[in-house]
């Protein structure tokens, strides 16, 4: 038997499943601590009460994830998130720290900025 490869999620498409999680209402806000930084995790706690990205009856999935390096160390994301008929846009914005860790730094849900 061969071993399987684990396929490597890009740290935009790996975030873009922590905040959906988050956002709609399937993990707390303070999953997300330490994989924050700056003003991002004070965005999700304002977010996620109202558990913008939750859909009744359909469970929501991430459609589409984007990302652009504006500079090393830093990617901007989008990403559309489909619940039956229902598509949301969301984009966020990782920087890498020094401990080589991508950490959330803004979250912007659906054209309102918190």
């Amino acid at each position: 038997m061969v071993p399987q490869r684990r396929r490597h999620v890009p740290p935009h498409e790996l975030f873009a499943e922590r905040l959906l999680a988050v956002l709609s209402g399937r993990r707390p806000v303070h999953w997300m601590l330490g994989q924050t930084v700056g003003e991002a995790y004070e965005q999700l706690v304002r977010l996620a009460p109202g558990t913008p990205l939750r859909a009744r009856g359909v469970h929501p999935v991430v459609r589409t994830c984007r990302s652009f390096e504006p500079r090393p160390g830093v990617l901007e994301a989008s990403a559309s998130i489909a619940a039956g008929a229902q598509v949301r846009a969301i984009a966020f914005r990782l920087e890498r720290g020094a401990d080589l860790r991508w950490r959330c730094a803004a979250v912007e849900l659906g054209g309102a900025r918190t």
